[in-house]
Parts: structure tokens; sequence; C-alpha cells
């Protein structure tokens, strides 16, 4: 049981921490909060991973009545998942640009002072790619993946997102030291080995729900 509890958190770790991807945040947070004081900017990190924690676990656990209401099967989320996954890898591995937020979406953010829950908390750190990888879990959860009761496999996937916020918060709060000692090379190299592991993950969450598809009595030739 142990065993198993242990490789549910580490494959939610896999599965998020290269599409949460806190170094991309890490090369938005100076000019986000070049106005704000080392200890205002400190706060608002903590709160913007508390803020990635919530927003994904609240995803986790309504997952099922979403899929549920609007009649979405386990392969078809897991085809659609890993379609939104391999896209964002892709845009990760071949950058159209140096990776920056939008001009306006940079400026709006400097106009505010919360930074915390957008952009910091949503896109970056728990985006669209996050989400679909979170609901796809709640469904391996449901489907006994593992074998863990569904309550322990919902503690364990919570813990590996917790971990996530974790380190998360962990990388940003070393953002100075961090984008010093990378450089902006750096930074980009490592966003493009997470870009490709982004694609493996995508391809493979492809390749569960299509084999799911096939295997669907539902989608079998009748004789």
């Amino acid at each position: 049981m142990l065993l198993e509890i242990l490789s549910t958190i580490l494959a939610t770790l896999a599965a998020l921490l290269p599409i949460a991807n806190p170094l991309f945040a890490v090369t938005i947070l100076p000019g986000l909060t070049a106005n704000l004081p080392a200890a205002e900017r400190t706060r608002q990190v903590r709160r913007a991973c508390y803020y990635m924690a919530g927003i994904l676990i609240t995803f986790l656990l309504a997952g099922a009545l979403i899929m549920d209401f609007f009649s979405i099967s386990i392969p078809g989320l897991r085809i659609a998942g890993g379609m939104v996954v391999a896209y964002i890898g892709f845009t990760m591995l071949f950058p159209s640009d140096s990776g920056a937020l939008p001009d306006a979406a940079q400026a709006e953010a400097l106009a505010k002072r919360d930074i915390s829950f957008t952009p910091l908390a949503m896109p970056s750190l728990s985006g669209p790619g996050s989400i679909a990888v979170v609901i796809s879990l709640s469904s391996g959860v449901h489907g006994h993946v593992g074998g863990l009761p569904v309550w322990l496999g919902y503690l364990a996937v919570s813990t590996g997102i917790i971990i996530t916020a974790w380190l998360s918060w962990m990388t940003l709060r070393a953002s100075t030291r961090l984008y010093g000692f990378l450089g902006e090379n750096g930074i980009n190299a490592i966003s493009r080995i997470m870009g490709f592991l982004l694609i493996c993950i995508g391809v493979q969450f492809l390749i569960n729900g299509a084999s799911d598809l096939l295997h669907d009595p539902a989608f079998m030739p009748r004789s």
C-alpha cells in the first residue's frame, strides 16, 4: 500500500512539475515585482503558491463531477489532455519569443499591486495544462489506477500537488539568485528540456487514451 501511495505522489510530481514550470515564473517575476519591497514580494510569492495548490486541488476534487456533467469519457479526457500538454510542450521547446508575458499583460500586472493570483498563480503556475493534467489524474483515481481506494488516491494526488506548490515556492523564493546563477540562456535551456518532457507526457496521455478507447466495450465492433 505504501509503495502505491509513493508511486502516485511521484507520478503526480512528474506530471505537474514540468508543466507548472516555476522556472518560467522566475523569468517574469523580476519584472512583475520590480516596484515591490522585498517583504511584499516574498509574501506575494507565498500567496501565489497557496492559490496554485487551491486551484489544482479544487479541480482534482471536482474533476469527476465535471466529467459526469459534460458526459466526458476517461479516454476522451486523456486524449484531449494529452493534446493540450503536448501543445504547451511544443511552445516551450520552440518558443516564438523570449517567453515573457505579453506587453499588455505585463503592464497590467505592474499597474496593480497584487500579482499573486494573476498572472503568477494563473496562468503561470496553474494554467490550462496543469488543470487538464489534474482532471486526468482525478479520472485515474476513480478508475482505481494503482489499486488505491478513492479517498487514498485523492490524498496521494493532493500531497503531490502540495509538494509541487512547495517546490515552486522554493524556486520563486530563490528567483534572484537562481536567475543570476543560470542566466537567461540557462533558464531558456531548462525550459526547453521541460518542454520536451511535456511533449513526452502528452504523447503518453494520447497513447493511454487511445488504448483505453480501443478496449472500451462501447467502441468494440459488434459481430
